[in-house]
């Protein structure tokens, strides 16, 4: 079972006790935005092996949302972070490149 830290309270949750929202640090477009745009918010996603930025929400609990960093190959957590953040702190950076050397944050689309 995934068990991740809330970076609100600290604890300890069993997945049982949160929901996920899907892939985080997704870029938003406006008003004005072209079909494709839209079309690649929407529907594109990262999907591949290795680490990715989760969204979270304690939903049984004080209903803030997260952000997790997880690898899919072998179900590793990094850390956690608000969701107000625009990408992960350095400590969680540098967790991940210690064990993935040559991973380096990039801006997500």
């Amino acid at each position: 079972m995934l068990t991740l830290k809330c970076p609100f309270t600290g604890a300890m949750l069993d997945e049982t006790e949160l929901h996920c929202g899907g892939e985080a640090h997704r870029k938003r477009f406006g008003p004005g935005s072209s079909d494709e745009d839209f079309e690649t918010y929407m529907f594109v996603r990262e999907n591949r092996k290795g680490v990715h930025f989760e969204l979270w929400m304690h939903a049984y609990g004080i209903g803030k949302w997260f952000i997790a960093a997880r690898d899919t190959e072998t179900l590793e957590v990094y850390g956690t972070y608000p969701a107000q953040t625009t990408e992960p702190p350095q400590d969680i950076k540098d967790a991940i490149t210690a064990k993935r050397p040559g991973w380096s944050w990039r801006e997500f689309e």
